[in-house]
């Protein structure tokens, strides 16, 4: 609840505004039964029309007024509350896109996206409800009890009686009710996971005939939080029965007693019509209360889940010079013994206890001075990405050091140091926009730059060939786009900015060895200042590169060049002499 106060604070102004509108609606509110209990009793028995026209219209405008307040605050309570929400999930994308690697794979995908749409609902119905009825509810509660008791004391402790008992439900119900909450949230992820899973990959599960196995899967996880959310909303549901029942009981009381009161006459009809409006008015603060109750419950689980992401600090802590390693040697890109494991030391990742975690890099060395270039290569899983990773820091080395420029990459801002680089990923993004706007990616790229990187990533050819140019429309993730017309677009991203670093993660392996080679030949040619990193499974595309490196289960098994490693790595050697064809 903290985060929501915490953001509630910035629109305190509207917020207070809305809330004393609420209350001056809900007071004009309270005084209409006791002016239709001063008609019924005191004007109508005088017999004179014009003052029952006088005082009719006086509760007619009394009407107006109430419903003009309770509007102009619910208008205003909706949009501090939409407001709000929109602060969360700004505040929430935004720190979402400072969260390291680390911190981004311990929440997942699945769960980011739930927080930032359905979370975030329920945090902007709590602020609404807040707002109205934490004013309407209380005073309709106290405000109908106190005027009840000035009209008669005896009628009016009916009510008083039952509330201790109403209230106590209330609160029982609510402790209970937040953890249920929690776990309705936590399902509601793993729902969320599954069908992502299954849109992403819609083509495979037709094309294996999985659609009727994976509507199982998605329907066992579905009833699981469909399950919890029952149970969750059962228990919050209880009170509202048991409520009811209170209330037409104290109801059916004040009748009785009234009606007595009336025909002994110590008491007028109109007091007792009046009592039964405040009676009434008692009931829908109490019932408001039940609701504002439900509804922080539910804000309550999803606040403390959003908050945890808000208020993460990144582990990627910016060092200063002197906590920094040292480079031994010179360099532009530098690795010094780095050992790396993915997933957190204190946790295990395994599912046996003791287990130790699997090193996704063990001892890397190398070194790389400006221009110069290396090829990686190695069977999958073998640590290729990570080393790439550590070096644009998305993730910290468990041990060693890594340096560009002579500088530890802990003491650089981040978009100091990744201003530095242009790179293509292994799963990289193509956004729905135009493929100007996919490669310039809101950087400050001339027209020139553009047009030469679209050129060199051999990608001109086809754009020149759509209707529009570089104006033409992706679709979302590039779906009217070719995987090689994909790729081709992420390397004219990667250029466009003429990097000093230029890294290529598996940036050709839809495109044909002509293509490639091209494209490998021009990006020698126009951006030989340019460090270049280049992951691929093919060996021709690495083997003119100044340095190749032979990974292997996260060890490196070879490194040099061309020449060296066809005489000193017999695994590279094989994996030249199957794929140039010298053997079947």
């Amino acid at each position: 609840m903290k985060l929501i106060f915490r953001y509630m604070g910035r629109y305190k102004k509207a917020i207070i505004i809305a809330m004393l509108m609420k209350l001056a609606g809900t007071v004009v509110e309270l005084l209409l039964p006791t002016i239709f209990e001063h008609i019924i009793d005191n004007v109508v028995p005088a017999g004179k029309l014009i003052p029952v026209l006088l005082w009719g219209l006086g509760m007619f405008l009394t009407a107006i007024i109430c419903r003009e307040l309770n509007v102009r605050a619910n208008r205003r309570a909706i949009d501090n509350a939409h407001h709000v929400s929109y602060d969360v999930r700004q505040d929430l994308f935004r720190n979402t896109m400072n969260l390291s690697g680390a911190q981004f794979d311990a929440f997942g995908l699945p769960s980011i996206i739930s927080r930032m749409t359905s979370d975030s609902y329920n945090v902007q119905s709590a602020v609404q409800n807040l707002q109205l009825m934490c004013i309407r509810a209380p005073m309709m509660l106290v405000g109908g009890i106190f005027v009840s008791l000035l009209m008669d004391a005896n009628l009016a402790l009916i009510m008083v009686v039952m509330l201790p008992l109403l209230i106590g439900i209330i609160l029982g119900v609510s402790a209970k009710g937040l953890p249920l909450y929690a776990k309705v949230q936590a399902k509601l992820d793993v729902v969320v996971r599954v069908m992502r899973e299954n849109i992403t990959g819609i083509r495979v599960v037709k094309a294996l005939s999985k659609s009727d196995h994976e509507t199982r899967r998605f329907a066992n996880v579905n009833e699981e939080m469909t399950r919890s959310d029952i149970k969750a909303t059962t228990v919050m549901a209880i009170p509202g029965p048991f409520m009811q029942m209170c209330l037409n009981t104290g109801l059916a009381l004040v009748v009785v007693v009234g009606a007595g009161q009336v025909n002994r006459g110590v008491m007028e009809p109109g007091v007792i019509l009046a009592f039964l409006t405040y009676f009434n008015m008692v009931t829908m603060g109490v019932m408001g209360l039940t609701r504002i109750f439900m509804t922080l419950s539910r804000a309550s689980a999803s606040a403390n889940r959003i908050d945890a992401v808000i208020d993460a600090d990144t582990d990627l802590r910016v060092l200063p010079v002197e906590e920094a390693l040292r480079p031994s040697g010179e360099g532009f890109i530098r690795f010094e013994d780095v050992t790396f494991s993915y997933g957190e030391d204190s946790e295990d990742t395994s599912g046996f206890a003791g287990a130790e975690r699997e090193r996704a890099l063990s001892n890397i060395s190398f070194t790389l001075k400006r221009g110069e270039s290396l090829g990686i290569i190695g069977p999958t899983g073998c640590g290729k990405t990570t080393i790439i990773n550590l070096l644009m820091r998305f993730y910290d080395a468990d041990s060693g050091g890594v340096f560009v420029d002579g500088r530890d990459v802990r003491t650089y801002d981040r978009d100091e140091l990744r201003r530095r680089f242009g790179a293509v990923f292994q799963n990289d993004m193509v956004f729905q926009d135009t493929l100007r706007e996919n490669i310039t990616f809101g950087r400050d790229v001339s027209e020139e730059q553009v047009l030469e990187a679209v050129r060199d990533a051999q990608a001109a050819e086809f754009i020149s060939g759509l209707p529009d140019g570089l104006e033409h429309e992706a679709a979302i993730k590039g779906a009217n786009l070719s995987g090689g017309q994909k790729q081709r677009i992420f390397v004219a991203r990667a250029l466009a900015a003429n990097p000093e670093i230029l890294v290529l993660d598996d940036s050709s392996s839809a495109l044909d060895y002509k293509t490639d080679a091209a494209m490998r030949r021009a990006i020698g040619e126009s951006y030989a200042d340019s460090t270049v990193i280049m992951i691929a499974q093919r060996v021709s595309s690495v083997m003119n590169m100044t340095r190749i490196m032979v990974l292997d289960n996260g060890k490196c098994i070879g490194y040099g060049t061309h020449e060296e490693l066809l005489k000193s790595c017999p695994a590279y050697r094989e994996t030249f002499r199957v794929q140039m064809g010298e053997i079947a």
